[in-house]
């Protein structure tokens, strides 16, 4: 029995008992810890993956987002080039309009100075050959020939009246 002798023996026997004493308040810690552990990292996970699902919804709902704006904006680049040519097709009709108002005033202007310029030399022909007129009538006529003309012209005036 030189094993109950040995110190050795002693120390083994206080470390086993030690051990299997603390093993088990020690394992109910260490184990709930690492249940909790295992609970917190199980939340984590779920946390990330809904997260994750949250995430790809929010990715695929502003792509789509973004495929509608990219629509929109090529939608009205097509309406404002439809308009720009429509406005550019009315602008060219108005100033195609306006041209042919201008000429067309242009020309009544032309035809109203020519008819007013064809009077003037008409009014001033009748001045010249009235003077004129007037001139041989005072060289050439006597008193008889003016009485008789006076005569003649005053006889014609009932049917130049009418």
């Amino acid at each position: 029995m030189h094993l109950f002798g040995e110190p050795e023996f002693w120390v083994l026997l206080a470390v086993v008992v030690f051990v299997v004493g603390v093993w088990k308040p020690a394992r109910r810690a260490v184990l709930g810890a690492l249940d909790a552990r295992a609970v917190r990292i199980r939340d984590e996970l779920e946390t990330g993956r809904r997260l994750r699902e949250e995430a790809q919804q929010a990715l695929a709902g502003y792509q789509k987002q973004q495929h509608e704006a990219a629509a929109e904006a090529e939608a009205i680049i097509a309406h404002a080039r439809e308009e720009a040519e429509r406005i550019a097709a009315q602008a060219a009709r108005n100033l195609e309009e306006t041209l042919e108002r201008r000429q067309r005033l242009a020309e009544e202007r032309i035809a109203q100075e020519e008819a007013k310029a064809v009077a003037e030399i008409r009014a001033l022909t009748v001045d010249v050959a009235i003077s004129a007129a007037r001139q041989v009538i005072v060289t050439e006529l006597d008193e008889q020939r003016s009485a008789a003309l006076i005569d003649t012209a005053i006889d014609a005036l009932p049917q130049q009246l009418q």
